[in-house]
């Protein structure tokens, strides 16, 4: 019997899922949500940034929680975004497993997040690749903005592709691109996806999508078929970029798993045990989020029931 082709999920609602919150989520409430993903088999989470904690209140416990999740749940593979130096020192403090970094190809974009145009900020994310892998820390690189910026319209390929090189030779292991203004189509989405697979074979990619123009799955569906086997996700479809106007959230979870299973891929996941991390989140910001399946399994229980959800 063929084996499944095997899909990983990085979760990142307690990271990117929560940046734009209002609502301070303490350490005990995230613990929850990870032993919730946990149950229902996500086995790569994102659980914060290591930015200092007056910009980034929602990300000031990012140390205890990586620190508390190692100790419960050593399977578990933990990642975070690591912005600078001090922040690299925090992450290796705490015994990260996997540090995130990421870098725009947009100048404006790069100006309006870090107060530096794109060039410079590349040079000192290369040296904090660098760092990080001295200390024995991995790391992988995002590049943001690699299907388009809202202020600048389509980005160059060969300029996403410069970039890729320039992280992958300062030591990254996985390449992430990020469609962070929510531009991307599956076309270029499976394009950039198979270049990127074919110059650099040894390194893992992976794509972080968002459904800002409907597109999410379609375009995940594009990187799958590209042969991308790592994802970014976020239960519920939580998230939103605070740079865009009207930039909608990350790819759902649920929906992800239930392309994915539909397509005869195996990701490990329990949709129904990922739709109770959504039934969580809904419960303490007291709204809707908006991933679909979560609705279709609670308006939908007996047929679900059947199909075996």
């Amino acid at each position: 019997m063929n084996q499944k082709i095997q899909v990983v999920l990085e979760e990142e609602s307690l990271r990117d899922g929560l940046l734009a919150e209002n609502r301070l989520l303490g350490l005990t409430e995230k613990l929850q949500v990870v032993r919730l993903l946990k149950e229902a088999g996500l086995r790569r989470l994102q659980l914060g940034s290591f930015g200092h904690p007056r910009t980034v209140p929602q990300m000031a416990n990012t140390d205890v929680l990586v620190s508390l999740v190692r100790k419960e749940f050593p399977g578990l593979l933990s990642t975070a975004l690591v912005p600078n130096e001090k922040g690299l020192e925090r992450a290796i403090h705490c015994g990260l497993g996997l540090a995130s970094m990421a870098v725009s190809v947009s100048d404006s974009y790069s100006l309006r997040s870090v107060g530096r145009p794109a060039a410079e900020a590349l040079e000192l994310t290369l040296a904090l690749i660098g760092a990080a892998v001295g200390a024995g820390t991995p790391v992988r690189a995002g590049v943001l903005c690699a299907f388009g910026c809202a202020f600048e319209g389509g980005m160059p390929e060969e300029r996403v592709l410069d970039v890729v090189g320039q992280l992958v030779a300062a030591g990254a292991v996985e390449i992430n691109l990020a469609d962070t203004a929510g531009m991307a189509h599956p076309l270029q989405v499976g394009q950039l996806a198979a270049r990127v697979r074919k110059m650099y074979p040894a390194i893992e990619l992976s794509l972080h999508l968002y459904d800002t123009r409907g597109l999410g799955l379609v375009n995940m569906y594009a990187g799958a078929v590209a042969g991308v086997r790592l994802f970014s996700v976020a239960a519920g479809g939580l998230g939103a970029s605070p740079l865009f106007a009207g930039a909608s959230g990350n790819v759902a979870g649920e929906d992800a798993v239930n392309l994915f299973h539909g397509m005869g891929l195996e990701t490990g996941i329990d949709l129904a045990g990922l739709c109770r991390v959504v039934d969580y989140y809904e419960n303490l910001l007291e709204r809707a989020l908006p991933g679909r399946m979560n609705r279709v399994l609670h308006s939908q229980p007996e047929a679900n029931a059947k199909l075996g959800f």
